[in-house]
Formats: C-alpha cells, sequence, structure tokens
C-alpha cells in the first residue's frame, strides 16, 4: 500500500525582502558583505526564547520573520533572522528589495533605531516571530496609518496601500477574512495558494510529519512578508496583523488556530 510522501519543498519558498541602513551592529563589519542564503531557512526550532522581548505600541508595524515591510520615502526592511539564548533576544534586519548576494545587514536588540532612506524607526520589540517598529516622525506614522484610496485587492504591486500600513480600518477588514478567534485555518500541503481579502496569500512551503515541522510563507503586493520556517505545533504565527497558533500537522494539511481577536 503506497503511503503519502511525509515532507515536500514548494521552489523559492525562502522569502526575504527590502531596503535597510541603520544603526546597531553590522555583522558584516566594515562593509563585508553576506554571500549566503537568506537565515530565515535556518531552524527555528533551535529558538531557546523568550518569546518576546519589548513592548509593542499601538502605532508599531509589524515586521514578520523571514519577510518585509515596505516603508514611507521608498525605503524598507525585513526581519532575516531570529537569535535568542533563553534570556535575551536579538534580530537581524537586512536591507534589499529582495534577498540579493552582498545585502549587508545589521544585529539589533530592543531600544535600537534603525534608519532607513532617511527615516529613523526605533526597535520596540523583537519576537520569535515578528520584529516591531516604531516610526520617529509624525510624517511618517501619518503615512503608515492613511486610508488607502480603495479596499478592493487589485493584485500585486498595487497593493501595497492594503499589505504595508497600519491603518485601522484595513487592518480590521484583513482580521474579518480569517475565522474567529479560537477557530482553525487549515492550509492545505499540496502547494495551493490561499488568498484573502486585503491582497495576502499564504502558502505551506513544505510539510515533514516525521519531524514534526512545517513551513509557512506569505506573500504581499508581491513580495514575500513571512516565511515561518521550522514550526512546530504550539509555535506563534502571524499574518496581516493577526496572531494563531500551529495547532496540527498532518499530511495533507497544515492546521493553525486564531489566538487574537
Amino acid at each position: 500500500m503506497h503511503r503519502p510522501v511525509s515532507r515536500y519543498h514548494i521552489a523559492g519558498s525562502a522569502l526575504a525582502l527590502l531596503t535597510l541602513a541603520g544603526c546597531g551592529s553590522s555583522s558584516g563589519g566594515g562593509g563585508d558583505k553576506p554571500t549566503t542564503a537568506p537565515a530565515s531557512t535556518q531552524a527555528a526550532a533551535k529558538d531557546k526564547g523568550p518569546v518576546c522581548v519589548g513592548e509593542t505600541p499601538q502605532d508599531g508595524l509589524h515586521v514578520l520573520r523571514g519577510g518585509g515591510f515596505q516603508l514611507p520615502g521608498g525605503g524598507g526592511v525585513q526581519y532575516a533572522e531570529a537569535r535568542a539564548d533563553g534570556t535575551t533576544r536579538k534580530a537581524i534586519l537586512r536591507e534589499g528589495a529582495q534577498y540579493q548576494s552582498g545585502q549587508h545587514q545589521w544585529t539589533v536588540e530592543p531600544g535600537a533605531q534603525v534608519t532607513v532612506s532617511g527615516h529613523v524607526y526605533a526597535v520596540r520589540q523583537i519576537c520569535s516571530y515578528r520584529v516591531v517598529l516604531e516610526p520617529q516622525a509624525a510624517e511618517d506614522r501619518a503615512a503608515l496609518a492613511a486610508a488607502p484610496k480603495t479596499m478592493e485587492s487589485a493584485g500585486g504591486s498595487a497593493d501595497a496601500p492594503l499589505c504595508f500600513t497600519i491603518n485601522p480600518g484595513v487592518l480590521a477588514a484583513a482580521a474579518a477574512g480569517f475565522p474567529a478567534k479560537g477557530k482553525e485555518l487549515s492550509l492545505v500541503g499540496n502547494g495551493g495558494v490561499q488568498r484573502f481579502p486585503t491582497g495576502l496569500s499564504l502558502t505551506v512551503s513544505y510539510l515533514d510529519t516525521e519531524a514534526g515541522t512545517a513551513g509557512l510563507a506569505a506573500n504581499c503586493a508581491a513580495i514575500p512578508v513571512a516565511s515561518y520556517e521550522d514550526v512546530r505545533v504550539g509555535d506563534p504565527v502571524q499574518f496581516a496583523g493577526v496572531m494563531f497558533k500551529v495547532s496540527a500537522l498532518t499530511e495533507e494539511a497544515v492546521r493553525i488556530t486564531r489566538s487574537s481577536a
């Protein structure tokens, strides 16, 4: 009797993002440029916690692990790698609209500031699944909170105002596209893409039931906005401002349960 294959991969599932220049320690040191693939592919199972360090402000923008966020002024930032030793937590942030060899990267912790295309952001919280940045200029906060011209997804880069925003109306519309708090969302593990009203799409990048791990990838406005590699049952993940926990891994699907309102 044939048994289902317990592990598969989707080509191109390692995702990374956007332009950064800032303060904090440079892992390249003296301008050296990394040449390895995106660090988001490293095993999250090795993360020793804590899950989060720092506080999240109401007007903070959330950069998801393995993905990025377009910022006012034409820049952007990506959360390339999570680091934790059981008591402290740091994050590696990387420049570039999408991963390319030779991009600079910086190691930051809560309280640091980064400057992206001349715009300053404070690092307020670092979690295993996100980094929260707070814009320091009033005009940047206003730009990020501005209402889009339309709430209808057009697809591709035109969805940027729906994908990279802290506008309450957009976030509410995105949240309404998911199951209610406490309910499960099943992401079928056959390479299919599940799409949502504000332009977000989710897919299972790999599923390994023998190891008990999976990868979840998200895109919005034609940009990878998250790449959760090696997640296990119980791990938190976030999409479009909504929190979930991985609740089950089967041969057919990854199930995530909504844990926030």
